[in-house]
């Protein structure tokens, strides 16, 4: 198995770097069903554009490369113990070369091991089989759609929905809760796995296996392939849309497996994965580790722009403005800004997520902040021989994990903008309207589009905190993000939650019986 080591490699590169075309397939088929120049349409653009960039440049879809979770079939006598030091060499070597972002963290000292290394990362799981071939499947899931999971223990009450029973009607209101409270957080249009049965752990392991599957498979199982259908068509109703800006397509897939259950124990089990779903597998040779096939198609097959989607993203069916900024900003001009204008930022701005938000509550800032913007963003990051850095990807990250913060530092320090996915909440929205700031959503996932907009790296403080949460201080050019929280208390974001809630109440019905 001298070739094992360069296989994975490989394997890890073409899953951060270029999405399969089933992927591929499914945001083309969404870009068709919205309206033309809505902020779905402009977001699902700007999302195809970041796939070609990506594929080009060989750099990660996302910033966000996830917790790599590795599914290994191997036949009777393989050496397990030699094939993980060498998938862990592999992950090393990748994150060296930023094609993974390090994302390993010791959970009591805060620590980043800066290698992807460390307890529990990777994830690994071997399988033995009696096929004379190694089977590797590898899915970098983020941060940002990983916390959007959800498990629930039937019977249940459900927000909007009511109660869940212990049958498949009840099995049918989780799926559907699951992807309303995903919102925008989860970078939709997105994709489920769903678990049915099993316990806690297995349940979620069930789930998460069933992304490994076509996007456009048959579920054997008659009565799953129905339940399959129903939710896919029947999520779209929400009215959530690509980012949570509102729109026709909310959900790009859902695959359902079942298990067996304790009589006491009903576990329903949703794993969401981003529009970003990078899933890639290899078969190998099990004497030499040599890649033998590939196993989705490659992505390369499915081109992902051409004139006809530019052009019709391009035309303008919404109400809406555009502002060039150069920071710093002043608050009359942040509060001359409204819900969908958009907004281009030229000059200074500051990377901060939780780690910063949490140091800054207690002490001064390392730059000055007066007017300046935070954008929420671990980027991946790489120096070259002059010791310059230079940006690789930089999407935005999760927003609403700064929500205890985030009020406090804009009065603290007089932040003007904050730029980051998914919103935030009635605390930082009235942060916005005392203190004249403004909520930017930026498009999630989309890192190398924004990595293009940086043109240099002024400097970092706080390396301590590891790469992406250091504050990375950075010099855009044409940074263009929309307004969806404003100084005069208005939030895309709370009403986009507020009418699907409403649309989720129309399922409340049985439907299966």
């Amino acid at each position: 198995m001298n070739q094992f080591q360069e296989s994975v490699y490989r394997l890890i590169v073409e899953t951060s770097t270029n999405l399969p075309a089933d992927v591929r397939r499914a945001v083309q088929k969404a870009q068709e069903q919205e309206d033309e120049g809505t902020r779905a349409a402009l977001s699902l653009s700007t999302i195809a554009e970041n796939i070609t960039m990506a594929e080009c440049n060989v750099s990660p879809i996302c910033q966000d490369t996830g917790m790599p979770t590795f599914i290994i079939h191997c036949p009777v006598g393989a050496n397990q113990i030699a094939m993980k030091k060498q998938i862990l060499e592999a992950v090393r070597q990748a994150t060296k070369d930023s094609k993974l972002r390090p994302n390993s963290v010791d959970s009591l000292t805060g620590g980043n091991s800066g290698d992807n290394l460390g307890p529990g990362t990777p994830v690994i799981h071997f399988e033995q089989w009696e096929q004379d071939v190694v089977d590797v499947r590898l899915i970098l899931k983020g941060g940002g759609c990983e916390n959007k999971n959800i498990q629930y223990s039937l019977p249940a009450e459900l927000e909007g929905l009511g109660k869940a029973g212990r049958d498949l009607d009840g099995i049918r209101k989780c799926i559907m809760h699951a992807v309303y409270q995903a919102q925008g957080q989860g970078c939709s249009a997105g994709f489920i796995g769903v678990g049915i049965g099993g316990d806690r752990t297995t349940g979620y392991e069930l789930a998460k296996h069933q992304l490994f599957r076509e996007v456009d498979d048959m579920n054997p199982n008659e009565d799953l392939r129905k339940l399959e259908s129903y939710v896919l068509e029947n999520a779209n109703k929400l009215g959530i849309g690509t980012m949570g800006f509102g729109g026709a397509v909310t959900l790009l897939g859902c695959k359902i497996g079942v298990m067996n259950r304790l009589p006491a124990s009903f576990f329903v089990s949703v794993a969401y994965n981003c529009w970003a779903f990078r899933r890639q597998g290899v078969l190998l040779d099990p004497q030499t580790g040599e890649i033998r096939e590939w196993v989705y198609e490659d992505g390369k097959a499915v081109p992902m722009t051409d004139e006809t989607t530019a052009d019709a993203a391009a035309k303008e069916t919404e109400e809406r403005r555009e502002i060039v900024l150069q920071a710093p900003i002043t608050e009359e001009q942040i509060r001359q800004l409204r819900v969908g204008d958009v907004v281009v930022i030229n000059g200074a701005m500051h990377t901060g997520r939780d780690a910063l938000h949490h140091y800054l509550m207690d002490h001064d800032s390392p730059v000055d902040l007066n007017g300046h913007v935070i954008y929420h963003c671990g980027p991946v990051m790489a120096k070259d021989a002059a010791g310059e850095w230079h940006v690789k990807a930089a999407g935005p990250t999760t927003s609403i994990r700064e929500e205890p913060y985030q009020g406090d530092i804009i009065k603290k320090f007089g932040i003007r903008a904050v730029i980051g996915k998914g919103g935030m909440g009635p605390k930082t929205l009235k942060a916005l309207g005392e203190f004249g700031a403004v909520y930017l959503n930026a498009i999630g996932g989309a890192a190398q589009y924004y990595a293009e907009c940086i043109k240099k790296v002024d400097g970092v403080d706080l390396m301590e905190f590891g790469i992406p949460e250091a504050m990375w201080h950075l010099n855009v050019e044409g940074f263009a993000a929309i307004v969806t929280m404003d100084s005069h208390g208005n939030s895309l974001h709370a009403d986009v939650e507020k009418d699907s809630l409403q649309k989720l109440a129309t399922f409340k019905e049985p439907v299966f019986k």
